[in-house]
């Protein structure tokens, strides 16, 4: 049997985590970077690997949940390969309880989530007191704590996934033109989607900016917190990341500004104790937003031989996995297993 050429444009998570399946499957696989590697959204601080809620079931849930359920396993496969920290742990995750509503409504999903979540994680509401210094600020005294959510340090991550392929033989071209070598999957975030929107005449997502900060503050044992919107996540090293904003308007793709001081602060009300750590950093990109938010993912209509992986967004390092695995399953063997409503053309 043949072994087939596989050319990944694109290295970010969704490229990396598609090189590094089909290179598993025997593949000869080469990763084109632009720039280097991570130089986009996939380069970024925040690495909050949180669930979609357990209810309103979905084949885009399912695939989340697949995902962050085979998460740990595959990041550690990457770990002992490169020999890199990617900052993988599954640390979970604690959320205010505002009101009585809320309550009851944490508590159904409770429930729905010990049949959804196969009982391999778990959904439940829990005294803000076991968390002390440290739940956000909840006016109840309750918070949810699901043990599905992890964690990575996305710079951290890519750079091991990038050393694994390496290490497993593949080619990670960084800074450079080369050719494509049999069949090509264009992963190439937000400056893709503007390729695709020219290349149909009709849009297929956009750049949404987001900014967020790493401050000093040593927690890496403690749960994530998700509060208004906000993720505090903290992180192997030391550092706890904050973020981010969601901007579709803005002047500079890469700056920050006072909005990224008033996320500080609402992190601040959020988790006091966060008061006095140190900023270490402050960072701005661009994620890629597909057209129908979820992750865009098949074959290019059209262009026999090429494949497409983008959109990941906000969830991109969360289902990279399964985004691998589908996608070797369609470039290598043919086989579509894509949820429905994921493939390019859900978006015409």
């Amino acid at each position: 049997m043949a072994i087939a050429d596989v050319t990944i444009r694109g290295g970010g998570i969704f490229g990396l985590s598609v090189a590094w399946a089909c290179l598993l499957r025997g593949a000869r696989v080469r990763v084109i970077e632009a720039r280097q590697i991570g130089a986009g959204a996939s380069g970024g601080i925040v690495g909050a690997l949180a669930p979609h809620v357990p209810e309103k079931w979905t084949p885009k849930k399912a695939f989340q949940l697949e995902s962050l359920l085979m998460a740990e396993e595959w990041w550690a496969g990457i770990a002992a390969l490169s020999g890199q920290d990617p900052g993988y742990a599954r640390t979970g995750r604690l959320q205010p309880l505002l009101d009585d509503a809320a309550i009851a409504l944490a508590e159904t999903r409770g429930r729905s989530a010990q049949q959804l979540w196969q009982g391999r994680a778990d959904w439940r509401v829990a005294p803000a007191a076991d968390f002390p210094e440290w739940a956000p600020s909840s006016p109840t005294g309750l918070v949810v704590h699901d043990t599905l959510t992890a964690r990575v340090h996305p710079r951290q991550a890519v750079l091991a996934l990038a050393s694994a392929i390496r290490a497993k033989g593949g080619q990670v071209i960084e800074g450079e033109e080369a050719a494509d070598q049999g069949a090509v999957v264009h992963a190439t975030g937000w400056q893709g989607l503007a390729t695709l929107t020219d290349s149909f005449g009709t849009p297929m997502g956009s750049g949404e900016k987001g900014q967020a900060l790493l401050v000093a503050h040593f927690a890496p044992p403690l749960p994530q917190l998700f509060a208004d919107a906000l993720h505090i996540v903290p992180h192997a090293d030391g550092t706890t990341a904050i973020g981010s904003t969601s901007e579709r308007i803005f002047d500079t793709p890469d700056a920050t500004d006072a909005k990224l001081d008033a996320l500080h602060a609402k992190a601040i009300e959020i988790c006091p104790t966060l008061g006095n750590a140190p900023i270490l950093q402050r960072w701005a990109g661009l994620r890629p937003r597909a057209k129908t938010r979820a992750p865009m993912l098949g074959g290019w209509p059209e262009r026999p031989g090429h494949y497409i992986a983008n959109g990941g967004f906000k969830i991109g390092f969360g289902i990279a996995p399964m985004v691998g695995q589908v996608m070797a399953d369609l470039v290598l063997e043919g086989r579509d297993a894509i949820p429905e409503g994921f493939r390019p053309e859900d978006s015409f």
